[in-house]
C-alpha cells in the first residue's frame, strides 16, 4: 500500500497470534492504533467488530494514503483518521481505549514515553489491553511496569509480540 522509510507493518503472523489472544475482545471495543503506519492493527480491529478505532500517525501523506484506500470500505464510519505526533497527541486526548496497538519505529525509543504517557493521561482504565511491538533487543515494559502486567508475550524471529493489561 505505502512505501515510506522506515515503515514495518505488523506482519500476518504477528497479526493472527494478537488477534488469536485478544478473542472476542475486539467486539465493540474503543481502540486506538498509535503509529498506524498503513493502519493493519486499526483496520483488523474494525473489521472484528470493534466499535470506534482511532488511527494515529505523524506523516499526513500516509494518513491520507490508508484515508484513499479504505474509503469504500463497509466499516469505515468507525474509523477516525488523525495526522498528529502520538506522544503530542496523547495529552490532549479525554477518556480511556479499551485496546490500544502500541507499535512505534523501534529505532527511536518510544515505547518508553508512550507507555508511561498512557496512564499520565488517563488513556487506560481497569481491564484495558495494551500490544506493544518491539525489537527484542530492547524491553520497554521491564522499565514500566506499573500498572501493566505481562497476559501473553511471544518471540517471533527479531521481533517481541506482548499483550499487557491494566
Amino acid at each position: 500500500m505505502a512505501d515510506r522509510p522506515g515503515l514495518r507493518p505488523t506482519g500476518d503472523r504477528a497479526r493472527e497470534t494478537l488477534f488469536n489472544w485478544l478473542g472476542q475482545r475486539t467486539i465493540g471495543a474503543r481502540c486506538v492504533d498509535l503509529f498506524a503506519g498503513t493502519g493493519a492493527l486499526g483496520l483488523e480491529a474494525a473489521s472484528r467488530g470493534a466499535g470506534a478505532v482511532d488511527l494515529v500517525e505523524k506523516d499526513r501523506r500516509l494518513v491520507r494514503l490508508i484515508e484513499d484506500h479504505t474509503r469504500s470500505w463497509p466499516e469505515i464510519d468507525k474509523v477516525r483518521f488523525i495526522a498528529a505526533d502520538v506522544l503530542q497527541w496523547m495529552v490532549t486526548q479525554p477518556g480511556s481505549y479499551d485496546l490500544i496497538f502500541i507499535d512505534p519505529p523501534f529505532d527511536q525509543s518510544l515505547h518508553q514515553a508512550v507507555l508511561e504517557g498512557l496512564t499520565e493521561h488517563g488513556l487506560v482504565k481497569p481491564g484495558s489491553l495494551i500490544y506493544v511491538e518491539c525489537d527484542v533487543a530492547t524491553d520497554p515494559v521491564a522499565k514500566v511496569t506499573h500498572p501493566f502486567q505481562v497476559t501473553r508475550e511471544k518471540r517471533q524471529g527479531g521481533v517481541m509480540l506482548r499483550l499487557l493489561q491494566v
